[in-house]
């Protein structure tokens, strides 16, 4: 059970740190934000819990092809916030086109045989 509690607060930390850090500077938030922190983390407690390099080995590889159509979001948002569109609207149509990608790339990488 202690393990979760860490596995928990290890996490909020990391999510209250970035929010902290962008009310003084968004740059170094940012910075904090794009740090593979979350697939390092999940790496670690993946490790300690089944001690399966195969299992990191194979969530390492499906991190990196579901980065590409994560990108849309960090590209769209800023876009359309840009033009004025709403806070919420913005972020709702980033994430939905967001989730499109992510089929999408699914669906392309079994094309070519990679399973996720």
């Amino acid at each position: 059970m202690w393990q979760y509690a860490l596995k928990i607060g290890l996490s909020a930390l990391i999510l209250v740190a970035v929010a902290e850090v962008a009310k003084r500077s968004t740059f170094w938030a940012a910075a904090l934000a794009s740090l593979p922190l979350t697939s390092l983390l999940a790496f670690v407690w993946l490790y300690l819990d089944t001690g399966d390099v195969q299992k990191v080995a194979t969530l390492a590889g499906g991190i990196f092809w579901l980065v590409l159509p994560s990108l849309l979001l960090f590209v769209l948002l800023p876009i359309l916030l840009r033009l004025g569109w709403g806070f919420w609207t913005s972020l709702a149509v980033s994430s939905a086109a967001t989730a499109l990608a992510y089929v999408g790339m699914i669906r392309l990488l079994s094309l070519f045989g990679v399973r996720l």
